[in-house]
């Protein structure tokens, strides 16, 4: 209701400017229904720019002052090439009115300007981005081998975690749900270990994007404000990234490249898990999860053999061997 009234306050002041001042040698009438017209407008847009909720405290008092500066400075100008009396006094009343009320409006919803130490904080970690540091997702958090691969010292630079990522991994620390709510609980614990234990500095970045609301979206525009890496374990996130041109490091990819090769016709040796799809197979895996599937091997489920590498094909998810186990190589 309060906002309502304050349009009208406003739509009623530069309607009376129009009519005492008339633009452009218009009769009283008519000026005062231009610029009812013009002050809807301008509601209407604000209306448009207005779609979230807006905290009024630094930013509506520097967007306000910011646009009492910018309305005069509009108006002076329109005095210098202007020579109706009239209509130079109502441009530069209704500069003076409309500039105000945007600058208020606009200006509260930034959260830049409802902090002065954001400024200088956005600015300090633009600049120490530069192409070292690794914003790390929730996907990569949970999963947990980021802390191993640190702990390595094959990953230089920083370790940046959003502050709205803490929030998604809070979110589902608390979740009702038990599996989602003991994966959270063991990113919060891969987090503390790589504050304690890294070698690398691990940062919480209090940049967000009130904007957007998509967290994905957040993570690329601070990959690109930053100059930083995304770390994800992700598809969609990288495959999206990569197309904005941010370089992503995949974990699943390192995985994969870091598994052993196997060649056709090399002796392995492997535990049959399971049994197979096919008649008289068993399934066994290697340390890194490699799924290995064994011809003439179901009888010897439970026991640890060698056998002869036939074949290895290449997956979406992975490598997948397949192999023959023949007696005559005990």
């Amino acid at each position: 209701m309060g906002i309502f009234i304050f349009r009208l306050i406003i739509i009623m002041l530069v309607s009376l400017t129009g009519y005492f001042f008339p633009p452009f040698n218009l009769q009283s009438l008519y000026g005062a229904i231009l610029a009812f017209v013009l002050s809807v407008a301008i509601i209407y847009l604000e209306i448009k720019i207005r779609q979230n909720k807006f905290n009024i405290i630094w930013g509506a008092t520097i967007g306000g002052l910011s646009g009492v500066i910018l309305g005069w400075i509009l108006g002076g100008i329109y005095q210098t090439i202007a020579n109706d009396n009239s209509t130079t006094t109502f441009i530069r009343i209704f500069f003076l009115i409309i500039m105000p009320y945007i600058g208020f409006l606009v200006g509260s919803r930034k959260f830049e300007w409802r902090d002065p130490s954001q400024v200088f904080r956005f600015l300090r970690e633009k600049n120490t981005g530069s192409g070292s540091s690794k914003i790390l997702d929730t996907s990569a958090i949970i999963d947990g081998r980021i802390s191993d691969i640190c702990d390595t010292s094959f990953v230089e630079g920083t370790l940046i975690v959003p502050q709205f990522i803490l929030k998604e991994l809070q979110l589902v620390a608390d979740s009702s749900d038990g599996i989602k709510r003991q994966r959270g609980r063991r990113g919060l614990d891969v987090l503390d270990h790589l504050q304690k234990s890294s070698q690398l500095s691990v940062n919480i970045s209090e940049i967000d994007f009130p904007e957007i609301k998509d967290v994905d979206s957040k993570l690329i525009e601070l990959a690109k404000h930053m100059g930083a890496k995304i770390v994800t374990n992700d598809f969609n996130l990288n495959k999206v990234a990569q197309l904005h041109g941010i370089p992503v490091l995949n974990i699943n990819e390192l995985a994969n490249a870091l598994k052993p090769v196997v060649l056709p016709g090399e002796t392995i040796r492997v535990f049959i898990l399971k049994e197979g799809k096919e008649k008289d197979q068993g399934v066994a895996y290697l340390d890194d999860g490699t799924m290995v599937v064994v011809d003439n091997s179901r009888r010897m489920i439970g026991q640890t053999v060698d056998i002869t590498v036939t074949s290895v094909l290449q997956t979406t998810v992975g490598k997948m061997i397949f192999g023959r186990y023949n007696e005559e190589i005990i």
